[in-house]
């Protein structure tokens, strides 16, 4: 059983490159945990890049009518900051409007969705059918909240993990009982994944596979 995917824009600018369908900062290809608040207060200043936002609406935007005082979203602007490596000195992309609010300076890039495809670069394929792999954490498991349920008592509730960054792919075991193999070598650290590598996971054989010119015809969407 495969979970269901579709295509995320992605912004980049800086180091840093942002899923916001996916909700996943990344940093250097690595992933950056926001919490929930401050990737919201992130997403809303990139989409109204270069439109000053006032902390009036940046607080009904936010916390919908909960009353917070501004201290609660200066803490979200020092945490965002932090996250993409701004300085609040001499920021290069959170610009503190003085008296007013904040805003996203500096252009960015955008990825759009493709149109008519996946739009991904990144695939698992098991059993025939493929799952496009957007940025972020993809869990393998038998639990049915898992990404890619994989239905069979040898296989742990929480198995294994892929985290997409751009640029690369990285599968970790989460402690398994029966263990996750690449290319047939037992993994006990995260280990990268290259084009064609074998996932083995109790029985199953899931292939990874990378790159536009890799890309399967078919794909479980």
């Amino acid at each position: 059983m495969i979970g269901s995917g579709a295509a995320m824009p992605v912004v980049t600018f800086g180091e840093c490159s942002l899923d916001l369908d996916a909700r996943q900062l990344f940093r250097n290809n690595q992933p950056v945990r926001l919490s929930p608040k401050a990737f919201e207060l992130l997403k809303i200043l990139v989409t109204e890049r270069p439109k000053a936002l006032s902390k009036d609406e940046l607080h009904e935007r936010i916390w919908r009518g909960t009353f917070v005082t501004d201290d609660s979203l200066a803490a979200l602007v020092r945490e965002v900051r932090a996250g993409i490596g701004d300085g609040a000195r001499r920021p290069t992309f959170i610009r503190t409007v003085h008296g007013f609010g904040y805003a996203f300076q500096n252009a960015v890039e955008t990825t759009p969705p493709q149109n008519g495809s996946p739009g991904h670069s990144q695939w698992l394929v098991v059993d025939e059918r493929a799952l496009p792999l957007s940025a972020g954490e993809h869990v393998i498991g038998r639990d049915p909240s898992s990404r890619i349920v994989l239905d069979s008592a040898r296989v742990s509730r929480r198995h294994a993990r892929v985290t997409i960054a751009p640029g690369s792919a990285v599968l970790e075991d989460l402690g398994s009982r029966n263990g996750t193999f690449v290319n047939d070598v037992r993994i006990d650290a995260a280990a990268a994944l290259a084009d064609g590598d074998r996932i083995g996971i109790a029985g199953f054989v899931l292939t990874f596979r990378a790159g536009a010119d890799t890309r399967p015809t078919e794909a479980d969407e």
